[in-house]
């Protein structure tokens, strides 16, 4: 029997060399260029120079824009699996920031209707970027260990709020310009050695849930802030995310191989399709922990007693 295949978007992060290593595929979404030229929307760095990107974005958020793939195109996706006789395990983007779940339910249907012997479970991760990335990679390692497609859907369906990040967003003029947070908090993450730290709320965007003054407590905080809140750290695979900020988190890199010693530690970058709405200066980790809450009060409040004891 074929192992499932395991699709996803354009907007999970993850690199040529990690899909290539837990045999996940995607449906390419689109880029529309400053021109006006339209491409699909790849995790490489092949549309446009990596710091023109940056650069260009932060003279005017909205010169990029991106659109998920559309139901013809995960049709066709799903479609080629269905003929080899592959069932496939879909995951997608939040729901809370984009239209690729209800596309990808759309899709199932019709293929479901053209081959009913295959299934297609489709799940809305309800996080973002690398957070819904380590998502599929756990998918993976379940696969491999030889869990059903339901059992693997019913695993992520349950456990979501576990997905977490650990890192910060020192940029937040660039969000602020996207309408993602308020003006005065953007305000406040400018100020010279403020690193502004996010955790994931609901819809799997990051949420600011406390300011660290200077980059060496801040390191020193996080590292404490993942290690009370990780589960199982050494059976885990963790992912590293950044957007220009290669230095720090190879600082960070360290930091946690040391102090966490987990499976494996991966690195990938933010790419066009989360860079155009998240922009630069992220630099966090992605692994598996306790339920996030709700309202991120338990996470705010331990973030600021790491603070007062790290001092």
């Amino acid at each position: 029997m074929q192992k499932f295949a395991i699709v996803t978007d354009s907007f999970c992060e993850l690199n040529k060399d990690i899909r290539k290593e837990f045999d996940i595929d995607f449906v390419p979404g689109h880029l529309t260029l400053p021109d006006g030229t339209e491409k699909n929307l790849t995790l490489e760095w092949d549309l446009v120079e990596k710091e023109n990107f940056w650069t260009t974005l932060k003279k005017n958020p909205d010169s990029f824009k991106t659109s998920p793939a559309n139901v013809a195109e995960i049709t066709e996706k799903f479609e080629q699996y269905a003929k080899e006789g592959r069932d496939v395990l879909s995951i997608s983007i939040s729901s809370a920031i984009s239209g690729s779940y209800n596309f990808t339910l759309q899709a199932k249907k019709a293929v479901s209707e053209k081959y009913p012997s295959v299934k297609i479970v489709c799940i809305d991760s309800l996080r973002y970027g690398a957070a819904f990335g380590l998502m599929c990679m756990k998918a993976s390692r379940m696969r491999d260990e030889g869990k059903s497609i339901d059992e693997v859907g019913d695993y992520l369906l349950q456990n979501k709020s576990t997905f977490r990040q650990g890192g910060w967003l020192d940029d937040l003029s660039f969000v602020a310009k996207k309408g993602r947070i308020t003006n005065s908090k953007a305000f406040f993450g400018q100020l010279i050695g403020i690193k502004p730290i996010g955790e994931l709320g609901e819809n799997g965007l990051p949420t600011i849930i406390g300011n660290i003054k200077g980059e060496k407590l801040a390191y020193k905080v996080i590292m404490d802030y993942i290690e009370n809140t990780i589960v199982d750290a050494k059976n885990q695979d963790i992912l590293l995310c950044n957007s220009g900020r290669e230095k720090q988190i190879a600082v960070f890199k360290q930091m946690i191989q040391e102090r966490l010693n987990p499976r494996a530690i991966y690195e990938t970058e933010l790419f066009c399709g989360c860079g155009v709405n998240m922009g630069p200066g992220l630099m966090s980790a992605y692994y598996i922990g306790k339920p996030i809450t709700k309202t991120l009060d338990d996470e705010r409040k331990l973030l600021q007693e790491l603070i007062e004891k790290n001092k």
